[in-house]
């Protein structure tokens, strides 16, 4: 009993140490930006939804399909009738309780109906398509989101990297001041400046880790993971910005993304399915042939045969009396048995077939048919407006990234210069300072200037990364960072 307690509490053990180690391993993963957009193409709730939505017109499309081909219904029943009545089948009266059994089969094909089943077969074969083209715009929206929280997880990073490495300066700044001040050779006043500074180093570093924070969050409630604070990108060394080397502009870009884009494919279906449902619509006032056939059959209780294995016999029947001498008048009557008819014979011998063609003409129906049109016309025309709308907003938003890349280029240019300058001065003000020739007041004004021409710099830098991996993937290139 003893050695039975020591192996389940060893199993135990060893189950939850792999559930720590699995724990750990997932914990300590470090996602890459292929990685979140994966995970989130396979996790988002909007494209499992989107999923749905195709494999339901997958299943209307067949639907309309099956529905051009020849309709065939079977029907049976069973009936007994008490009382009176007249058998449809020896047409004659019964008033004993009677079973009868009625047996149908019927099939329907049109042959012409305005072409409506082809034009709704061809339109949900189109709506198919275009939810596919609405499934990939939802990827493609997501993927980019993904990319710009991604990048924005890397800025905050380098952001906090900055911050904290002049909190480093400051604090080592600091104590080099609290010996001078104690050697005499510097006011306490430079002191309290720089521990002023330091606190509000300290404050930065602290804003810094928040905003990295809420990036983290934000990106892992994109992707739908369980939010962890153990959550770790990688931080790839990116490649230095410059200006691209094919000669490229925003209309370029429009051209090719005007040809491949999801959103502008499905619009262009929605024009095309707007069409078929107008022809759909013009199939209302068309006359509709059909082609029915149908074969019954049924048995009866009433119906009666001569009995086979009963031998008829002959009976004196007197019919009448002579005049006058009132003489009896007889006639030999042959008589036979009678039973009824099998259920086999009767269906054999009540069976009916009908073949017929069905022409039907409309005239006047409340003017639905025409309305019908005048609807499908409109909508034919809201999805032209849709299309032109989906086209525009591609325009804008190219040529704004465009703008935008171009502008943080330029930025960036200059904003590396400009660290370049201030990292000089500042340099330059730390010797000053050092040797006593400079406020406290003036050496941290240097910093500030340094800090926010740092800060400047990288936030130019990832706006050119995320603008330019927008145009690059208009131009139909995956997603991704490029790397040193």
């Amino acid at each position: 009993m003893q050695a039975y307690h020591f192996k389940f509490w060893r199993i135990a053990f060893l189950f939850f140490a792999f559930l720590g180690i699995s724990g750990m391993v997932q914990a300590q993963k470090i996602w890459t930006l292929e990685d979140c957009i994966n995970y989130a193409l396979e996790n988002n709730l909007d494209i499992n939804k989107q999923l749905f939505t195709v494999e339901n017109n997958k299943d209307v499309l067949l639907q309309s399909g099956l529905t051009m081909l020849p309709n065939l219904n079977a029907n049976g029943s069973n009936i007994w009738n008490y009382g009176q009545t007249v058998d449809q089948y020896t047409n004659t009266f019964a008033t004993n309780t009677v079973r009868s059994n009625n047996f149908y089969i019927s099939s329907n094909v049109t042959l012409f109906g305005g072409l409506q089943k082809l034009n709704t077969y061809k339109a949900n074969k189109i709506n198919l398509l275009a939810s596919k083209y609405d499934l990939d715009v939802i990827k493609n929206n997501i993927s980019l989101s993904v990319a710009g929280y991604y990048l924005d997880i890397l800025f905050n990073l380098e952001l906090l990297d900055v911050a904290k490495e002049q909190l480093r300066i400051t604090v080592s700044q600091a104590e080099r001041m609290e010996k001078m001040v104690e050697a005499g050779s510097s006011a306490r006043g430079d002191l309290l400046n720089i521990l002023a500074q330091k606190a509000t180093e300290q404050l930065n570093v602290v804003t810094a880790e928040n905003r990295l924070y809420i990036s983290n969050l934000s990106l892992q409630q994109l992707i739908d993971i369980p939010v962890t604070q153990d959550f770790k990108v990688e931080k790839p060394m990116l490649k230095e910005v410059q200006a691209p080397k094919e000669k490229i502009n925003a209309e370029i870009i429009f051209d090719h993304a005007l040809k491949t884009r999801p959103e502008i494919k499905s619009a262009e279906l929605r024009v095309d399915i707007a069409q078929k449902r107008l022809a759909i619509a013009r199939g209302y006032v068309q006359p509709v042939l059909s082609l029915s056939g149908s074969w019954g059959t049924g048995y009866s209780g009433v119906a009666q045969q001569i009995d086979p294995n009963v031998s008829p016999y002959i009976s004196h029947d007197t019919v009448g009396y002579t005049v006058p001498s009132k003489e009896k008048v007889v006639i030999d009557q042959l008589n036979y048995s009678y039973r009824t008819k099998s259920f086999t014979d009767q269906l054999r011998d009540n069976s009916n077939q009908t073949v017929g063609f069905y022409l039907n003409i409309p005239i006047f129906n409340g003017w639905s048919g025409r309305t019908a049109i005048s609807q499908a016309k409109i909508q034919k025309s809201q999805a032209e407006l849709d299309l032109g709308i989906q086209t525009r907003d591609l325009r804008k938003l190219i040529e704004q990234a465009f703008a935008d890349a171009s502008s943080a280029l330029e930025k960036y240019s200059a904003s590396k210069e400009k660290v370049n300058a201030q990292a000089e001065a500042f340099k330059y003000a730390q010797q000053k300072f050092d040797v006593g020739v400079m406020t406290s007041f003036d050496y941290n004004n240097t910093k500030k200037d340094l800090t926010l021409a740092e800060s400047q710099l990288l936030q130019a830098k990832y706006d050119f990364i995320f603008k330019t991996t927008i145009l690059d993937f208009y131009m139909g290139n995956p997603i991704k960072i490029d790397r040193e």
